[in-house]
């Protein structure tokens, strides 16, 4: 499975960018475009159509506990795994080609060259120049150690010594800013969760009846059983929004749709299949129709938080959004139906 998964995102990227050179897509939305084409909706929805095929009673994939019960675990491996891929892919590709600004280290740069050759030229007001860059810059950054360093640069008689120290501090704080950007906390939660999974001492201690910390558990459970409908409002929420923003270029829209709804899930059959005929995967129906899913969702409702978050394509997105949503309600029963009968 994470072999598939990283398999769609790869092919999705590749017809995504050749998308982005077919219809010309400005800059700014290019992260946006490859998202979309790259990265499907590998949680919330196979959470909700699998388990829903397992419940009927006339299910294709045997008795109805065993398939529920393997059905979760098949599609909670799929979003655990693709929370990673996508807040540390999707989410940085739209940062990338995103317009708005993020370095801290001009901001620091061009607020502090005033104040100090103030300072050098008018010894008269030293301290009233002081006193303002340091508080403006620990409301700026809120930052002890940096305020602190701001004090010895500030008293230092020598300027060049004095500006040498001043740009250690902005330094450090633009990789730590920078690691945040790289590391948001989705996808810390999503490794903090895998190595919980993975390792027996911590499983033991939170998994089970008889785990010492199962109200940590319960809790938990809770949470997420009221995360899927959260989602799905927020989805919404987001397709509304498409509605009275800006819109985007119909070639795109058509492209993504095909990129996502028709080309995608057909290179998943020959990708699936071509696996369990060389016998890289065992002969299970309902694991085969898990990883043929993947490839046939739209896009992920993280592409969505992404660009509201950088501030960048939010109209464009929604419209997005809507249209392949609206298709995939119609495509992804067809494709649904098609796997079903592939697998058996």
């Amino acid at each position: 499975m994470p072999l598939s998964i990283l398999l769609t995102i790869i092919i999705g990227t590749a017809l995504g960018w050749l998308l982005v050179k077919i219809a010309r897509v400005p800059r700014h939305l290019r992260g946006l475009v490859l998202g979309c084409c790259a990265v499907g909706n590998l949680g919330n929805l196979p959470l909700i159509i699998v388990p829903a095929i397992c419940k009927e009673r006339s299910n294709p994939f045997g008795d109805v506990d065993i398939c529920y019960k393997n059905g979760l675990a098949y599609t909670s491996l799929s979003l655990a795994l693709a929370s990673i891929l996508v807040w540390s892919y999707a989410f940085n590709i739209v940062r990338i080609y995103s317009t708005q600004e993020i370095s801290n280290v001009v901001e620091v740069d061009q607020f502090t060259v005033n104040p100090t050759s103030t300072t050098e030229t008018d010894p008269e007001n030293h301290s009233k120049c002081s006193t303002q860059t340091l508080v403006t810059t620990e409301d700026r950054y809120h930052t002890k150690n940096c305020v602190n360093q701001l004090e010895i640069e500030i008293v230092v008689p020598n300027g060049q010594e004095k500006k040498e120290k001043l740009m250690q501090c902005p330094q450090t704080l633009a990789i730590w800013s920078n690691l945040k950007l790289l590391f948001p906390p989705t996808l810390i939660g999503a490794i903090v969760g895998l190595i919980i999974g993975i390792v027996p001492q911590f499983r033991k201690l939170l998994v089970g009846e008889s785990a010492p910390l199962l109200v940590i558990q319960d809790s938990l459970i809770m949470i997420g059983d009221a995360c899927l409908p959260a989602m799905t409002m927020l989805v919404g929420a987001n397709l509304l929004e498409g509605l009275k923003g800006q819109g985007a270029q119909l070639p795109i829209i058509v492209g993504i749709i095909i990129v996502r709804n028709i080309v995608l899930p057909a290179i998943g059959v020959g990708i699936v299949k071509g696996a369990v005929h060389f016998g890289l995967i065992h002969h299970d129906p309902l694991y085969e129709f898990v990883l043929l899913l993947q490839f046939a969702l739209p896009p992920a409702v993280a592409i969505s938080t992404s660009t509201q978050l950088f501030g960048n394509g939010r109209g464009e997105c929604s419209i997005i959004m809507l249209a392949t949503y609206s298709c995939a309600a119609v495509s992804l029963t067809l494709w649904c139906t098609f796997f079903i009968w592939l697998v058996l």
